[in-house]
């Protein structure tokens, strides 16, 4: 039976972000709010939760899983071949809504489907989000949907969706918006943007003028 806990209580808070990273550290499911939507997420380095959070979403391989993490210091440890131009996009919006693509670490033994060594990594500019991150540690974390249906604004969307495949759900209230992030592949010599969401190219080339769009 899945349990939930509303993290505008601070004794339900403090309960529930401790069920949530003992949750994660036994390789279970557990949906957070962030500044986009609500998300699912599982210990990025257990293929068994990751699977398992695909399996929930109905989601192949073919769509890896993002990275979210409480701090930019833990990249260090996750990427490797980080520019200049990536390490200035992160201090001008994170936390926020922009997701890095990025070469992963060749040392690092996770599975998060096919990436074909990059990772995609965001620092989400939500409290419950980077205190659960704090505890933990980097998260495998995709939107709190079934695939195909619209990502969830509210703790009880989610649960509708995902029910009793998640052990541990923090309800947040409402998330400010249902804009994804930005995503901006850094991977190569010059920044992509693969996908504009909350950031737009211009907000973005204001930080690095060279940025490219994908077609």
């Amino acid at each position: 039976m899945a349990r939930r806990y509303d993290t505008n209580d601070a004794t339900d808070r403090a309960t529930g972000l401790r069920e949530a990273a003992s949750a994660v550290r036994r390789g279970e499911l557990v949906v957070l709010p962030t500044d986009t939507v609500y998300g699912i997420g599982a210990d990025a380095f257990s293929s068994e939760g990751v699977s398992d959070l695909l399996a929930a979403k109905g989601r192949g391989r073919a769509m890896p899983t993002p990275v979210l993490i409480g701090s930019p210091n833990t990249l260090h440890g996750l990427v490797t071949d980080f520019s200049e131009m990536a390490w200035e996009l992160v201090d001008a919006f994170w936390p926020g809504a922009l997701t890095l693509i990025a070469r992963h670490q060749p040392s690092l033994q996770w599975d998060l489907g096919d990436t074909r060594g990059t990772v995609a990594v965001r620092m989400p500019l939500h409290p419950v989000a980077i205190e659960l991150l704090t505890e933990f540690g980097p998260m495998a974390v995709s939107s709190a949907n079934l695939t195909g249906h619209p990502a969830p604004e509210t703790c009880d969307a989610a649960q509708e969706m995902l029910g009793d495949s998640v052990s541990v759900y923090l309800d947040g209230g409402p998330t400010p918006g249902n804009v994804p992030s930005s995503i901006v592949d850094v991977s190569r010599e010059v920044p992509v943007l693969l996908r504009a969401g909350a950031l737009s190219a211009e907000e973005l080339r204001k930080v690095v003028p060279d940025l490219e769009v994908a077609n």
